[in-house]
């Protein structure tokens, strides 16, 4: 008797979008009607919008690391490594594994969901100077050398080199770059009355942007709200500014100023995976065009969303409006994109995405945030319970509820060591020891690669 094989449905990615799609296609397919595989370089989701909160201390790692083989069915192959190429036409996905090897993996339907890398520009100096908060290594990493600079400048004899180490720059001032600042701020403010021989005088925060407002998409006045809680800490925000070029211990603004310092923290945004470019196919502004139901044109099968995807944004009404890089987004878009593999497995027409955004919340550490659900505009303690509520309810796992409300409620009670692991600290560790952008084929490679399976 003839055994028909089972389609293969292989997703890229296990950021928001990729194990949502994951999760809802392990739900609604039967065992017999398809086997799954996901590829992924680490075994856990990041909850990547609570990283300031790991940087500043008041969350662990590991609350925000959601194992996926805890949580997962165990009918998902992972596969441990990261997508390098993809051949279109031979229906192949080049795969670099964590030991190296390189292997490829046919399929049968594809979901595109590898998200996003830190957007940098052709800034001298920043690629090896600057520190980045888009994985969990950095923000770990983060927490160390803030500490680690109120350690050496307690032990420095220089009062020239004590100034530079109590000053920090961060840059972007989106909601990543916003709430790094404000939560590490809050986490020097704290620590130094541990330092008697510190002035807390000394110790000053930048955050700049080239933007002329603070979070526009949080509307004038919340956007001045936030404003008025930075400066009021003492954080100096300059609008319309960015970095001229970085160096080992100074930064130059664009306006001229130069800025001792040893950290420069950059949150300037992000760019979409450098996979999507070795597929040849059309992008906005670095994002893969897709139609509505995110399939990509010209190719049955294919689907691409979350950061990686310019998704177009029905609800919106607007000709060439595509939504935003949000985890909100992201997480419906993976049940969607997975409704749309079953759909066409079982011979059904897809539908498009359409979903109208909640809203917007910030946590700027403390007491202090500011939060738009559903258009409602909130700040102090109603804005707090409204971002730390949406994102606790968001958190995929009981065990990651259960450590994520428990660490807060412990910070809150106890506060916090400063303590730091020496994590890296003999070690550079910029931008460009944490993404590698240069890891991935080129048309012609992959073609050989594919080609002599």
């Amino acid at each position: 008797m003839d055994i028909v094989a089972r389609p293969r449905i292989l997703v890229v990615g296990a950021g928001f979008a990729g194990v949502e799609c994951v999760r809802r296609l392990e739900r609604k397919l039967g065992p017999d009607e398809a086997e799954l595989a996901l590829v992924t370089p680490s075994s856990y989701q990041l909850y990547l919008p609570l990283l300031p909160q790991v940087a500043s201390g008041v969350l662990t790692p590991q609350s925000i690391a959601v194992s996926l083989r805890r949580s997962r069915r165990h009918r998902t192959r992972i596969i441990p490594g990261g997508a390098i190429g993809i051949d279109l036409k031979a229906k192949v996905c080049v795969v670099r594994k964590i030991t190296d090897e390189i292997v490829n993996e046919p399929y049968d339907r594809l979901v595109l969901a590898p998200g996003s890398v830190t957007r940098t520009f052709d800034i001298p100096g920043l690629q090896e100077h600057a520190r980045g908060m888009k994985t969990l290594a950095e923000a770990t990493y983060i927490r160390d050398h803030v500490i680690s600079q109120l350690d050496l400048a307690d032990a420095s004899l220089d009062e020239a080199e004590r100034a530079a180490r109590l000053q920090f720059v961060v840059v972007g001032g989106g909601y990543a770059g916003t709430e790094t600042a404000a939560c590490l701020q809050r986490l020097t403010h704290n620590a130094v009355k541990r330092y008697p021989r510190l002035d807390a005088r000394l110790i000053k925060w930048h955050l700049i942007d080239i933007a002329p407002k603070l979070m526009p998409e949080l509307g004038d006045k919340l956007g001045r709200s936030s404003l008025e809680i930075m400066r009021r800490r003492g954080i100096e925000v300059s609008l319309g500014v960015s970095i001229a070029k970085a160096g080992p211990d100074e930064v130059t603004f664009t306006d001229g100023r130069v800025i001792p310092t040893r950290t420069l923290i950059w949150t300037a945004g992000v760019a979409a995976s450098p996979l999507i470019a070795t597929l040849g196919a059309e992008t906005v502004k670095g994002r893969l065009a897709v139609t509505s139901d995110m399939n990509l044109p010209g190719h049955e099968g294919v689907f691409a969303l979350g950061d990686a995807a310019a998704v177009p944004d029905e609800a919106k009404g607007v000709d060439g409006a595509v939504c935003p890089p949000t985890a909100q987004h992201a997480l419906r878009q993976g049940r969607h994109v997975a409704d749309n593999v079953i759909a066409s497995l079982r011979g059904r027409p897809t539908t498009p995405y359409v979903h109208k955004d909640l809203g917007l919340v910030v946590d700027l550490g403390g007491l202090d945030a500011v939060s738009k659900p559903l258009g409602v505009e909130l700040k102090g303690v109603p804005a707090l319970i409204a971002a730390r509520g949406y994102h606790w309810s968001a958190l995929r796992t009981n065990v990651a509820k259960v450590r994520v409300a428990t660490n807060w409620a412990l910070n809150a009670v106890a506060g916090d060591d400063f303590v730091r692991t020496g994590f890296l600290s003999r070690v550079p560790a910029t931008l460009k020891d944490f993404e590698y952008t240069d890891a991935y084929l080129s048309p012609e490679q992959i073609r050989e690669q594919v080609g002599g399976r």
